[in-house]
Formats: C-alpha cells, structure tokens, sequence
C-alpha cells in the first residue's frame, strides 16, 4: 500500500498544480478555476447517485460534461427526492448521495463508512404561478403564508389586491401545488414558514413531507419532484406552487415576488440569491440552514443543497474518482451553474468544501488557490 500511496501522489500532482484562477469578465470580478484530471488508473469507474430533484439538472450536465473531459469517470444520478436518496444513502444501495437538507447527527451515526457533506450549488426556491395577464405579482409575507395555509382561496382576495394595486386580479379560484414526494425543498420551504409564522409552526410544522390543509374551499394538489410540481402549475389555470428557481424558469413561469425580513419585495434572480448568501456564514461542519436573511436585497428562501458522500471508499480508485469528480465540480462546475438557474459558490465556500473532500483520499492534498494568485504551471 506504500508503494501504490506514493503511486497516487505522484499521479495527482498533475491533478493538484492545475487548479488556478484566472480572470472571469465583469461580473463581479469572480475569479474562476478550472482543473486537469490525471488518474492514476486505466479502467473506466462507474458511480451511481441518486436524491433530490433540485440540483439533478445540474449534477446530470456536470456528469455529462466530466465524462466528456475524462471519459473513464462515469457518474449517474436519478432523481428520486432527499427523502429517498437519504435512504438510499444510508442503506449503502447508492455511491452517493444529494439532498437539499443536510443530514441529521443521529442519520449521519447510522452510516458506517462516514458521511461527507458536501454544499456543491445552491438555489432559491420560488412561488410560481399561472395567471395570464398578470405580469407581476406581489406576495408580503402574510399573503403567502395565507395561501399555503388556505386561509386565502381566491386570487381577487382584498388582502392580494392591496399589496398588489394596478394590478386586476381574476375571480378565481386558487389552486396551490406542492410535493407529493418526500422532499428536501419541501423541508425547506416549510423550514421557513415555521421560522415566519407561529400558526404554520403550530399547525403543519417543518418536515420533507407534511400535512397540507383539506376541506372546505381550498385546492391542493400533489406532484412528484420539482418536475411534477412545475408542470401541474403550468397546466393548471389559478395555480401557485413552491419549487427551485431553475425549473420555474425552464418552464416559462411567472415568479412571485416576495417580502423578505426587510419588508422590501424582492424578486427572484441570481444576484439577490447571491445577496442572501453574503449574510450566511457557512459552519465547520458545512451545514447551513438559511430560513429568513437580513438584509434589503436578500430574497427569502434560499437553500444550499448537498452532495452525501463516504468518508471510505473500498476501492481505491473510486474514492480517487470521487474526489476527481467532486473538484471538476468546484471549478469547471461552477461556471455552468448560473446558466440553469443555480447560484455559484462564493470562493470562501469553494475552499471550504475543496478541504473537507480531501478526507477521502488522505494521501494527498488539493489547495485551492487565493483569488487573484498567480496561476500555477506544471
């Protein structure tokens, strides 16, 4: 094991010198980073994924594009749900994991090998409607509620009106979409309306799968996945429902805009994500709950979503793979991100998980450079 160690070393030193920032353009002066992979193997390394629905547009464009740039790394992801790709997990079915929750202690104690987390992207998680004519609508953070609650049930309610004037409001019937599946975006979601609302913390809580309210005048309708939910809003006249900024914005979505802590209204976009994210300081152990930013340009449901993967690796050139594939996704992964509605790491963040991922091959060490470093050369 000696003589292969130094083996390893030797190969992924290529790999090591090659992560270096360059200049990025104008927005914001980001410095990027792109990566060479250099295996120390010759057979192909196949991984299997599986969890939350929220990133999987971008894990499988990443996966896709790693295998083009190193085609002996073969990474599939299905999108299943956190609930399910926990469990998955847990149960040592799958190579990895993804949920847009991080795991608890007591899941985590469950798992022999270990457990990584990892935050690869994150995203904001929106209310997207379907009422032709209505450019914009704006939800305060009571509207909102009232709606999930089914307090308010029809679009021309006055509450909607005077938060929204000039704006002509039909008569008609809300119908509100949610997941039908266990769900980390559910988790999320609900996870911020218990932080805002006592009544929705008393009555239906936080969880990956809730009871949502029946009876009476209300509509509430399930679908599988973000996939699901963005197509019951999209067929559904009077539809409203919660899911990640990116499928919203595939499927031609109009997005609500909502009240944050500030009381300011802001709309969903990438740079009030970003903002959102500047005011969370993300802890030692990687998990972050952002339920309700400060902040005025702050949008108010923004979520990190992870990677779940093992500490140990039985073969050795898997977790070599591992690593390999989770560096591709810190550097060349990252560019890709904001095109399909995801938030790019902030640098500090980048590092951070950079040095956790290094856990699973010990034997050497990837340093993610200082932006603004002069870039390295073999």
């Amino acid at each position: 094991m000696k003589k292969y160690a130094r083996y390893v070393i030797a190969c992924l030193f290529a790999f090591t010198i090659t992560l270096s920032f360059s200049a990025c353009g104008p927005v914001g002066e980001r410095p990027q980073t792109t990566v060479e992979i250099d295996l120390p193997f010759d057979e192909t390394v196949s991984a299997n994924g599986a969890g939350a629905s929220f990133p999987a547009p971008l894990y499988q464009g990443w996966f896709r594009n790693l295998n083009q740039k190193e085609p002996r790394l073969q990474f599939n992801f299905q999108s299943v749900g956190s609930g399910a790709g926990i469990e998955r997990f847990t149960q040592g079915v799958i190579d990895f994991g993804a949920s847009d929750i991080a795991m608890t202690d007591e899941q985590i104690a469950q798992v022999s090998r270990g457990v990584l987390l990892l935050p690869m992207t994150a995203g904001s998680i929106v209310m997207a409607y379907n009422l032709p004519g209505v450019e914009e609508l704006r939800l305060s953070r009571e509207n909102y509620i009232d709606i999930f609650l089914g307090n308010i049930t029809n679009w021309n309610d006055p509450k909607l009106a005077a938060t929204n004037p000039g704006v002509t409001l039909p008569n008609q019937k809300i119908s509100v979409i949610h997941r039908s599946d266990g769900s980390g975006t559910t988790a999320v979601f609900t996870k911020h309306l218990s932080d805002i609302s006592p009544q929705w913390n008393q009555t239906i809580g936080s969880a990956t799968a809730v009871q949502w309210p029946s009876g009476g005048n209300k509509t509430f309708l399930g679908g599988r996945g973000n996939e699901g939910v963005t197509a019951l809003v999209s067929q559904t006249p009077g539809a409203i429902g919660y899911m990640e900024y990116g499928f919203a914005s595939k499927g031609n979505l109009s997005m609500a805009t909502l009240e944050n802590k500030a009381g300011k209204f802001v709309a969903p976009t990438p740079e009030s994500g970003t903002a959102t994210l500047a005011q969370v300081e993300l802890p030692e152990n990687l998990r972050a709950f952002i339920t309700d930013p400060p902040g005025d340009g702050s949008y108010p449901i923004v979520t990190y979503t992870w990677m779940l993967l093992f500490k140990k690796y039985d073969d050795p050139n898997k977790a070599i793979a591992m690593e390999s594939m989770v560096q591709y996704c810190l550097t060349d992964g990252q560019k890709q991100a904001p095109p399909l509605g995801y938030i790019e790491l902030p640098p500090n963040v980048v590092k951070q998980v950079a040095a956790a991922a290094d856990q699973i091959t010990p034997d050497f060490t990837i340093t993610i450079p200082e932006p603004g470093a002069a870039q390295s050369s073999p």
